[in-house]
């Protein structure tokens, strides 16, 4: 922990972004429990759930080639600002939706956002090796991880709530503040104003990307490994135990924002434990773990009280896995190419999160159970347990 607050006091670049990270974070979690309760309370169907919860993943991967080209291309600031303002004005938009006839503007929404965070969230992490040590990325990644945890545990549950006593449109109102205090926040951020790769056509830059995972095939294995952890996408998951299993035991919003806080102080807790432990010789022993917290999680979640405990076993080993496979991607990969290689590496990550949301609906919906979906999801790990062993045997990691 001593180690966090030094770097936070050193850095003062670290600290605005870490900052805004935590503002735009809780304001995506604050506003993503209304989503998901205002689908339910206008009686969405199963469909419409699912798809909800894939479609936040896709802009990730339809826009990651592109991303990484003006990542790798462009001063970072003025683009920051650019990608805040429009997420204020997504967030403000989700107060007009007030019927399923409205849905197609949700969904618009919904992809907007998340896309332009993603984005946002791929600058941040591209300028990070730029103007950190080594082991100082290491340690921010960790931060950044502990940042998104708090960001989620305190954004679902206040809004679980806030929406149970304000209602849905507050709650989206109070958002679009939230955003509009880390657009002040932002302008403080002073970054290099160099300009790389100003001479190369967008074509260029993209084969280039392309070229470079084909040649260096550690990288294209460290990306899939970190995709592994999108398997976490347990959205579509909660909100179907909240629609079904435990429907009429709290307001929707409570059952949503409380399970998921379950699993947030989970993803809190998990990384200031892990994080001496786990090293280059033992992360397929962490990927065993995960696999074995969410099979807790499904002989659990029959009762919305046990519950709690497993989704908390289920988000334990998450961030350590997540900020450990991130930073492997980071110290293996060449300056020139961050933005482009963090921008293929969400598209995975968010591919992969993707396929997970749609999954669950297609199963329910054909009759397999919840428990039975999330023992699939733990098998999952324990195979990213036996794929980084063989990255190990065969490849040098820094």
């Amino acid at each position: 922990m001593n180690s966090y607050i030094k770097l936070l006091k050193t850095s003062k670049n670290f600290a605005i972004i870490s900052l805004v990270q935590l503002i735009c974070y809780f304001g995506a979690w604050f506003s993503h429990t209304g989503i998901f309760t205002l689908l339910i309370e206008l009686k969405a169907p199963i469909w419409a759930i699912t798809a909800t919860a894939a479609i936040a993943f896709l802009p990730g991967i339809i826009l990651a080639p592109f991303s990484g080209i003006l990542i790798d291309k462009v001063r970072p600031k003025p683009v920051l600002i650019l990608l805040i303002l429009i997420e204020c004005i997504s967030v403000f938009m989700l107060i007009f939706i007030n019927s399923l006839d409205f849905l197609w503007l949700l969904l618009s929404l919904v992809f907007i956002r998340m896309g332009v965070g993603g984005v946002f969230f791929q600058i941040e992490m591209s300028v990070l090796p730029k103007i950190l040590s080594k082991n100082e990325l290491r340690i921010a990644n960790e931060i950044h991880s502990i940042i998104w945890a708090l960001s989620y545990t305190a954004g679902m549950a206040l809004a679980g709530i806030y929406i149970h006593f304000f209602g849905i449109k507050s709650a989206f109102l109070f958002d679009f503040f939230l955003y509009v205090f880390g657009f002040f926040v932002l302008l403080r951020l002073q970054l290099p104003n160099e300009l790389k790769n100003i001479g190369n056509g967008l074509f260029a830059m993209l084969k280039e990307g392309f070229l470079y995972i084909k040649n260096k095939a550690l990288i294209l294995h460290l990306i899939i490994l970190h995709g592994f952890v999108g398997i976490t996408a347990y959205d579509a998951l909660i909100a179907l135990l909240a629609d079904n299993e435990y429907k009429g035991i709290l307001s929707t919003a409570l059952l949503i924002g409380l399970t998921n806080t379950a699993r947030a102080f989970g993803l809190i807790i998990g990384p200031s434990v892990l994080t001496k432990y786990i090293k280059l010789t033992n992360i397929h022993y962490f990927f065993y773990a995960h696999g074995i917290g969410i099979a807790i999680w499904a002989f659990l979640q029959y009762n919305f009280y046990l519950g709690f405990i497993g989704m908390f076993c289920a988000g334990f080993f998450t961030n350590t896995l997540w900020s450990y496979t991130y930073t492997l991607i980071q110290h293996n990969c060449d300056e020139k190419f961050y933005g482009r290689i963090i921008a293929y590496n969400d598209m995975v990550y968010m591919g992969v999160s993707a396929i997970i949301s749609a999954l669950i609906g297609f199963l329910y919906k054909n009759g397999i159970s919840l428990f039975a979906i999330t023992i699939f999801m733990a098998v999952l790990f324990f195979l990213g347990a036996f794929y980084y062993k063989f990255i190990y045997k065969n490849y040098k990691l820094d």
